[in-house]
């Protein structure tokens, strides 16, 4: 699904105030699931890119900038993740000529373009099977409010545009958990683009803060004075289609699609009919390419999205604190 408006409006929103009696059940499951276990230690350094909102953030984004810094280092990090919108329970290894993403996932076959993926609910299990398997270090995509295995780093990652929208728990709001309690077990916050609802004023000083931005990458160069036609089935499509405009490319229609949609026969087929059309190039993102079968993935160009530092040194910083983390531990 999309985030309603309502979520980034203020707190006096009829539809926040409505429902905010059924964001009690979102913080009683997560105090429960909080309490029901003690946390695994997988041995080795377990880093967690995390959001205390539903999607949308850049956490993907962000692990998979991480990954490929650790793998410049020397390292072998796995990617942990419990592969949202696919139908297997896992632990499952991921191949992307095996599997698609309708068995573990859209985003678990962009991280397996990176390094070595794991799905599974069960985060300690998958855990154990990728340090098996020669893992050094864990990347979570996500679970920051999975509580059943040792994270010896959280990132809370922050979308810049929207923040923590109007502050109530899902289904009032967007937050997942309470900011409070979200930032209390916070090792670093990352911002991702501009920070548009002033936040930054608002969070812990103690907390190490870092800024990047999206941006595309160079095959987007290729799109200058074409025709073009973009759509996406993420979080918040809007960012994609802003990435476009910033870089000088005016799409004639954008087409939106829910988060983590499936694009069934009826979706191709309307996608194929634009492509027909005379000059026209389809452009969507990396996310939804795995999601397209060959014969249309071969006609679309796929933008791949990269993490700018404002600090270039700020996400090494990071890593390093990583393993002092877990010596420490």
């Amino acid at each position: 699904m999309n985030p309603p408006e309502f979520w980034t409006q203020d707190r006096t929103s009829l539809r926040a105030r409505l429902l905010t009696p059924l964001s009690s059940i979102t913080q009683g499951i997560g105090l429960w699931r909080a309490r029901r276990a003690a946390p695994v230690l997988a041995g080795v350094p377990v880093l967690c890119c995390g959001n205390l909102t539903m999607g949308g953030a850049g956490k993907t984004t962000l692990a998979l900038d991480l990954g490929r810094r650790l793998k410049a280092q020397g390292h072998r990090p796995h990617f942990l993740t419990r592969g949202y919108g696919g139908t297997t329970r896992g632990p499952l290894r991921v191949d992307g000529i095996l599997h698609d993403a309708e068995t573990v996932g859209d985003e678990p076959l962009l991280l397996a373009q990176v390094a070595p993926t794991w799905v599974g609910r069960d985060r300690a299990a998958t855990a154990q099977e990728a340090v098996a398997a020669g893992a050094d270090c864990l990347i979570l995509d996500d679970g920051l409010q999975n509580h059943t295995l040792h994270q010896d780093m959280r990132i809370v990652t922050v979308d810049g545009a929207t923040g923590f929208g109007n502050g109530k728990l899902f289904p009032a709001g967007p937050l997942r958990e309470p900011v409070a309690a979200g930032l209390s077990r916070a090792d670093a916050i990352v911002m991702i683009g501009r920070d548009d609802t002033r936040l930054r004023d608002n969070l812990p000083a103690q907390i190490p803060y870092a800024v990047a931005r999206l941006v595309p990458g160079p095959e987007i160069r290729r799109l200058q004075g074409r025709r073009v036609i973009a759509f996406a089935g993420i979080a918040r499509p809007t960012k994609f289609f802003d990435t476009l405009t910033e870089a000088g490319i005016q799409p004639l229609r954008c087409l939106s699609f829910p988060d983590h949609h499936r694009y069934g026969e009826r979706d191709l087929k309307r996608l194929a009919r634009l492509r027909l059309q005379e000059g026209v190039t389809l452009v969507t993102t990396a996310k939804d390419a795995v999601k397209l079968p060959a014969w249309l993935r071969q006609q679309v160009t796929v933008i791949n999205i990269e993490l700018l530092w404002s600090d270039p040194g700020a996400p090494e910083e990071l890593l390093n604190r990583l393993w002092i983390e877990n010596a420490a531990a």
